[in-house]
């Protein structure tokens, strides 16, 4: 995969950091791409608000200083860096998908009004007014409100009655314009349908709660044909909403994934999503054998690239950048050296004072005894765990775990051996 006259494809990610740059070196076919880092993960994860229009300047500046052609533009991060690929591609003429229906997903209001036009996998759901905030007639109680964007789960709170929802309200009126306000600014570059408008990008959204078993359907469209190359299970700490670990491949029936697949492709087709990868989360009622949708993402996870390595020889990057080439990806299947792998998230429920996390010491004992495994500290030594960013409404991420295994237990082991071998010491 190299140019015309055997240069290397300058590739721009917006976001890279070190591993995923690794993992982006790791791809044998790619191995004439150049990549670049375009704005570092901290000027575009830095918090709220968003400031977007400084963002796209700052990105279009350094890309106007490159000297060299540029082939492609990637990314694999939400909100803002999600809407900031389309509209830089556009600028310079490069595949990508379409900013509008980028937006059709990232804005929930607008993605359910696109879902219940192909299929009936998603909940009751309705906008609530948070300057008079009463619970809508639509969706019953217990019901989760949202903004209809945000940082991964921020802001997102469930309420199984009035009180609690008249809280969430209050929570979500509050915080809502540290991302709206730039929600607005790229809503404001596509014709939206009235009722989209209406609403605006600092709008809330109440939807019943849905539950089961959550599975993630990771694919990509290419010239209107959407294929899927892996079903992810999620699994979430007991009683909580806050995910304990991702693993692939998923244990759900193939009858039940072949539903998913039908329906993830119904919805990408309508929402015109084109050109890029995607992953829709959905959960799947065992009990009434009801499958809805959670949420539609225009983007692959990054959290599953290494899950496709461990198990199928590649990370799903290798998707992404042919897309952004302009060529079918090509990903292997089942040809990497694990059976099953999972990425694990180690969280506490309370806020402390973190007096100590792990040592770059024991992160290489963990290395030296589980070859291949990946380690991601996210908490920050003498600091408050709620001063990390980005973080879900109930819990706080202290570290991710990345490993493979050659069945389910001994993937538990691991884990619980990492557990030991990574200690955490905090202060109330």
């Amino acid at each position: 995969m190299s140019a015309m006259g055997g240069r290397a494809e300058n590739v721009f990610v917006l976001g890279l950091d070190e591993r995923n740059r690794k993992l982006l070196h790791d791809l044998p076919l790619l191995a004439g791409c150049r990549f670049h880092a375009l704005l570092g993960r901290e000027e575009l994860m830095h918090g709220a608000p968003v400031p977007l229009h400084d963002l796209l300047e700052k990105a279009q500046s350094r890309l106007d200083a490159f000297d060299e052609p540029i082939d492609a533009i990637v990314g694999y991060w939400d909100f803002p860096v999600s809407s900031m690929v389309p509209i830089l591609c556009r600028r310079h003429g490069l595949p990508s998908a379409p900013l509008k229906a980028v937006l059709k997903c990232e804005n929930k209001y607008w993605s359910r009004l696109e879902q219940q036009k192909v299929c009936t996998a998603h909940p009751p759901f309705a906008l609530v007014d948070l300057d008079n905030p009463e619970p809508p007639s639509g969706p019953a109680f217990p019901m989760w409100l949202k903004p209809v964007k945000s940082y991964s789960s921020e802001l997102a709170f469930k309420a199984e009655n009035p009180e609690q929802f008249a809280d969430a309200a209050e929570r979500i009126r509050k915080g809502i314009s540290r991302v709206g306000e730039a929600f607005d600014c790229v809503l404001a570059m596509v014709d939206l349908p009235p009722e989209v408008a209406k609403a605006g990008g600092q709008a809330c959204l109440a939807e019943e709660e849905i539950c089961g078993h959550e599975i993630t359907v990771e694919g990509y469209s290419r010239d209107g044909k959407v294929h899927v190359y892996g079903v992810i299970d999620s699994h979430l700490y007991p009683g909580t909403s806050s995910f304990l670990r991702y693993q692939y491949p998923s244990s759900a029936p193939p009858q039940v994934t072949e539903r998913l697949i039908d329906v993830t492709s119904r919805v990408v087709r309508q929402i015109g999503l084109d050109n890029t990868t995607f992953n829709i989360e959905f959960f799947w009622d065992q009990e009434r054998d009801r499958i809805n949708i959670v949420e539609v993402n225009p983007r692959l996870s990054q959290s599953h690239a290494p899950l496709f390595e461990y198990v199928d020889g590649l990370p799903n990057y290798q998707c992404m950048i042919s897309l952004a080439l302009g060529h079918e990806p090509m990903l292997p299947f089942r040809q990497g050296p694990y059976r099953v792998a999972a990425k694990w998230f180690l969280r506490r429920f309370s806020d402390a004072y973190v007096r100590r996390c792990p040592g770059q010491d024991e992160i290489a004992r963990v290395r030296r005894e589980m070859p291949d495994t990946i380690v991601d500290i996210i908490a920050k030594e003498r600091g408050r765990l709620s001063d990390l960013p980005s973080q879900d409404s109930y819990s706080y991420e202290l570290a991710a775990l990345y490993l493979g295994a050659d069945d389910e237990s001994e993937l538990h082991e691991k884990y619980r051996r990492c557990l030991e071998l990574l200690p955490f010491e905090f202060d109330e």
